[in-house]
């Protein structure tokens, strides 16, 4: 099937499997993948993506739900935000249910795809932090088979998709603790956060992970901040912290994704702003999971 725009012709292949389309993608390397479109569409409406060809994902029904795997949730590309936001996802995966539900209205949750929002590497992706906290893995699948990366380093531009290569699933722990995610945007209602953090408590280790998001090109994990916190919680009793140490962490966490100017300038503004943001989303957070 072919469709027409403006200034190019666009082949859009519609595979049945993943197999059929990594074979798609090997036959046509410049065409790109597509699910719900909710980032891509709007860039070829806007003139600023012409792709030579479209893969549309929305037909592989092997990537649209979940299973368990070795005490992992093996999440399919292809979920959408609102069925992640759903209570049965909810009790799996708790701050990735909350960033599918502030992830943008009705129609962009109901469109919009879990593999769609990694790929895309927005800074804004309300599941990249969450994402980010888990230490979670993106299961790649090319014409050389299948292989495994952390999605931090995909999101770092440590180890990109080749030819040919499409994310089929997010492999994520199982951690069967508290998980928190918040975000603030600039206005009331969903919106794009200006900034976002996932918290995560990881009882088995005695760990606290916490992930920035949109304030930077990527998630940024404040890893002294989580270190010096969860040597403060009591974690065989009730993991309760004092306020001041919870408002000391928001702070350091702020400080470690915004950091004072070399050579003793001042923060502009909206810059101050924005930490004291951060450290606020931070502080309530880790207040929320601890509770």
């Amino acid at each position: 099937m072919t469709t027409h725009a403006p200034q190019t012709a666009q082949a859009v292949t519609l595979p049945a499997s993943l197999d059929e389309a990594v074979a798609a993608l090997t036959a046509m390397p410049a065409a790109v993948p597509v699910a719900g479109g909710t980032d891509l569409m709007a860039a070829v409406n806007k003139g600023q993506l012409r792709p030579a060809g479209l893969v549309g994902l929305s037909r592989i029904n092997e990537i649209r739900g979940w299973q368990y795997q070795d005490g992992h949730a093996l999440l399919g590309a292809g979920l959408t935000h609102a069925r992640m936001g759903r209570p049965d996802f909810a009790a799996l995966i708790p701050a990735l249910a909350a960033a599918a539900r502030a992830a943008g209205p009705p129609q962009i949750r109901n469109a919009g795809t879990l593999g769609g929002n990694v790929v895309t590497a927005a800074p804004t992706g309300d599941s990249l932090p969450v994402l980010a906290a888990l230490e979670a893995d993106l299961v790649v699948l090319g014409p050389l088979g299948s292989r495994e990366i952390p999605v931090s380093h995909l999101l770092a531009g440590r180890d990109l998709l080749a030819p040919g290569e499409l994310v089929g699933f997010v492999r994520v722990p199982l951690l069967h603790a508290p998980q928190v995610f918040l975000k603030a945007t600039g206005r009331t209602g969903p919106a794009r956060a200006t900034a976002s953090v996932a918290v995560v408590l990881d009882p088995a280790r005695r760990g606290v992970r916490c992930a920035v998001g949109a304030v930077a090109p990527m998630p940024l994990r404040p890893l002294e901040a989580e270190r010096w916190i969860a040597s403060l919680v009591d974690w065989d009793n009730d993991r309760g912290l004092a306020p001041e140490a919870l408002t000391a962490f928001g702070e350091y966490v702020a400080a470690a994704c915004i950091p004072d100017p070399q050579g003793g300038e001042q923060l502009p503004p909206a810059v101050l702003h924005l930490r004291r943001t951060v450290a606020a989303l931070a502080r309530r957070a880790l207040g929320r999971a601890l509770a």
